[in-house]
């Protein structure tokens, strides 16, 4: 009994999650009309090609995938490194002042973001960043939460015994966590890569602020466009977010299965 139990709750668990999923290929593929019909209309049309067309006559679509992938990309490989170095030096080495510069990092978390925006708009003009993709990338060099999570991940996955003899050999520390940490932190990577790049990838009242020329825009930008000021073609905008929702779905079967096929591995024990 307990065993049906756990499986209907599982099952109703991935429907729930699949459903968005669903009604958002259903939206895609009929006409703007059937959002508004009742009862909803619950089967696929045949209006997907003409939406997609819609959606690129509006907006520059692949442009602005491109510049989306871009942005996401660079953010992401310098978030892992500087927040995989970070977390393994807090996780592994002493130095004066660690447990208060790590209770400062994580108390970073506990700001709002939307309480950074006005000063970080500010200091991006005083830069001279606004319309540049440096005011998306480089505020986000830096993840607290990265850094938290490689080091509680790090403690212990990373065995002092390692260090300690990579030391007798006359390793420095990036020496040590270039060849020693991260082959061993790569499940944790995997994971802060793909929270990482989703984050950035579905970033919309940032860009919105910083960036001026629609040629700039990134993907969640550009399909805000799709909305008019007096009426809103659904389809388009159900199909524009079906299109750019499919590269984070095929980042995600890539990774996760690096994710997985890392902690198996790890689990095996002699």
């Amino acid at each position: 009994m307990k065993k049906i139990v756990l499986h209907a709750s599982l099952t109703l668990g991935v429907i729930i999650s699949i459903f968005p999923f669903y009604w958002l290929i259903v939206m895609a593929t009929n006409d703007s009309s059937a959002s508004f019909k009742f009862p909803p209309v619950w089967t696929f049309g045949d209006q997907l090609f003409v939406n997609i067309q819609k959606v690129f006559a509006e907006v520059d679509f692949l442009k602005s995938i491109a510049n989306t992938i871009l942005v996401s990309t660079i953010s992401t490989v310098l978030v892992l490194f500087f927040s995989s170095l970070a977390g393994f030096v807090f996780a592994k080495f002493e130095f004066p002042g660690k447990n208060k510069l790590f209770v400062f990092t994580l108390a970073t978390m506990m700001i709002p973001a939307q309480l950074s925006l006005i000063p970080m708009f500010i200091m991006m003009q005083q830069f001279g960043w606004i319309d540049s993709y440096k005011a998306l990338i480089i505020p986000g060099l830096v993840s607290a939460f990265g850094i938290f999570w490689v080091k509680q991940y790090a403690e212990g996955a990373i065995h002092d015994d390692l260090l300690n003899a990579a030391r007798i050999d006359g390793c420095g520390i990036f020496r040590m966590y270039w060849s020693i940490a991260l082959p061993v932190l790569r499940p944790a990577l995997a994971f802060l890569g793909i929270f990482t790049f989703m984050g950035v990838w579905n970033d919309y009242l940032w860009p919105l602020i910083v960036l001026n020329d629609p040629s700039k825009y990134t993907l969640m930008v550009a399909l805000a466009n799709l909305k008019g000021l007096h009426q809103t073609d659904v389809a388009a905008v159900m199909t524009g977010t079906l299109l750019g929702t499919l590269p984070l779905i095929i980042l995600f079967l890539i990774v996760s299965r690096q994710f997985i096929s890392d902690i198996a591995a790890g689990a095996v024990k002699d």
